[in-house]
C-alpha cells in the first residue's frame, strides 16, 4: 500500500554531492525546503511555500547558541498555540535568558549552569520558572533531534511557599471594606473580583456587554474555559450604581482602560490604604474558592465556578475545607465522650 504524502508538492531529491535535499513545486511555483524533513523549519517553510512565498526560516542568531533554540522554539506550533496572555509572559521570561546566556552553546548546558541561572533571581518562584523554561528548551530540543539530554532536569526546585498567594479572609474583606465605603471604585472592583473569581486580565475586560439576566459570562483569557455566574447582591449593588452607557466596569479616569500590571499596582495601593500590604487581586480569587468549598461545594461546582480546565485545583480547596470540618467533628465526639 502506497503511503500518502504528509506534505502534498514536496518530493525528495539528491544534489550533485549526495546531500538530501527538499523540493516544493505547485501551481508553477518552486523552492527548495530545509532539513531534516518534518522538522520546525521545514513545516514553517511548507506552510509559506504552500502560499507561494519564499522567506527565511531559518533563526538569525548563531547556530548552535541559546539564542538560536529559543528562535527556534518560539516559531514553533507548540508556541503559538499558547494563550495570547501565555505567551507573553514567557516570551518575556525567554528574553531574560537570552539577556543572561543567549550566546552560549546549549550543547555545553550542563546542571550547574542551570542552577547559576537559577541563583540570578531573587525568589524561589523566579529562580524555579528560570529551570522551568530551560527544562522546556531543552526537552524542545531533545524531540526535534537537535539535543539529547536535559541538563535542567537535575537542577534542584527551590522551595516555595506551598500556598502561593495570600488567600483574603473573611476578616480581611470585612476590613478592606470598612475601609472602602459602598459607592466607591474600590469597593466595587474588589467585589466584582470576589464574586467572579476573575483574573486582573479578565476583570478589566468586563462590562454590562457581559451581564445578561442577573449572570455575567466571560471567557477567561488563560484558559479558553467559558464563566458563567449569577451576579450576587452586595455586587448588583455596586454595579447599579455604574452608567448603563459605560463600556467597561473599571477604567481609569476618562473612561480609559487598564493594563494588567497597571491594574495589579492600582488594587495593590488601595489594599495597602486598607492596611493590607500583603493582599493582591489573586488572593480574592482563592477567596472565592475557599468560600465555595468551606460551603460543601463539590470540586465538579469549584470547576464550574471558577472556570478550571480539571476538578485538580478544586479539589486543593475541598480537601482543605474537609480536613477542617473532620478535625472539627472529632474534637465534638471526643468532648462529648469526656464525663
Amino acid at each position: 500500500m502506497t503511503r500518502k504524502n504528509q506534505f502534498p508538492g514536496v518530493t525528495k531529491a539528491t544534489d550533485r554531492h549526495g546531500k538530501i535535499r527538499w523540493r516544493f513545486r505547485r501551481r508553477g511555483f518552486s523552492c527548495y525546503l530545509p532539513s531534516p524533513y518534518g522538522s520546525v523549519e521545514f513545516v514553517a517553510a511548507y506552510e509559506k511555500a504552500m502560499q507561494g512565498k519564499v522567506t527565511s526560516t531559518k533563526p538569525r542568531s548563531k547556530e548552535g547558541t541559546l539564542n538560536w533554540l529559543i528562535e527556534l522554539y518560539l516559531r514553533s506550533p507548540r508556541y503559538k498555540d499558547r494563550a495570547p496572555a501565555g505567551k507573553k509572559t514567557l516570551r518575556s521570561e525567554l528574553e531574560w535568558l537570552r539577556v543572561k546566556a543567549g550566546h552560549l552553546p546549549y550543547s555545553r548546558f550542563e546542571t550547574k549552569h542551570v542552577e547559576g541561572l537559577m541563583g540570578q533571581k531573587d525568589g524561589p518562584s523566579a529562580a524555579n520558572r528560570v529551570k522551568k523554561n530551560l527544562s522546556m528548551l531543552f526537552n524542545f530540543a531533545i524531540k526535534h533531534g537537535y539535543h539529547k539530554f536535559n541538563p535542567a532536569s537535575l537542577a534542584d526546585r527551590r522551595k516555595e511557599n506551598p500556598d502561593g498567594y495570600h488567600t483574603w479572609t473573611e476578616g480581611e474583606i470585612d476590613q478592606y471594606k470598612a475601609s472602602h465605603p459602598s459607592g466607591t471604585k474600590p469597593r466595587m472592583v474588589m467585589l466584582l473580583l470576589l464574586n467572579t473569581g476573575a483574573s486582573r486580565q479578565d476583570a478589566i475586560r468586563l462590562g454590562w456587554q457581559n451581564c445578561t439576566d442577573g449572570r455575567i459570562r466571560f471567557r477567561r483569557n488563560k484558559t479558553g474555559v467559558e464563566a458563567n455566574l449569577p451576579i450576587l447582591p452586595d455586587l448588583v449593588e455596586e454595579l447599579d450604581r455604574l452608567p448603563r452607557d459605560q463600556l467597561l466596569f473599571i477604567t481609569h479616569s476618562g473612561g480609559k482602560p487598564y493594563k494588567p500590571e497597571t491594574f495589579g499596582n492600582w488594587f495593590k495601593k488601595m489594599c495597602k490604604v486598607a492596611g493590607l500590604p500583603h493582599c493582591n487581586a489573586h488572593g480574592l480569587r482563592k477567596s472565592l474558592a475557599t468560600r465555595l468549598a468551606n460551603a460543601g461545594a463539590t470540586p465538579d461546582e469549584i470547576r464550574a465556578a471558577m472556570a478550571h480546565k480539571t476538578n485538580e485545583e478544586g479539589k486543593t480547596y475541598t480537601k482543605q475545607a474537609d480536613r477542617a470540618r473532620l478535625a472539627d467533628s472529632g474534637l465534638d465526639k471526643l468532648l462529648s465522650a469526656q464525663p
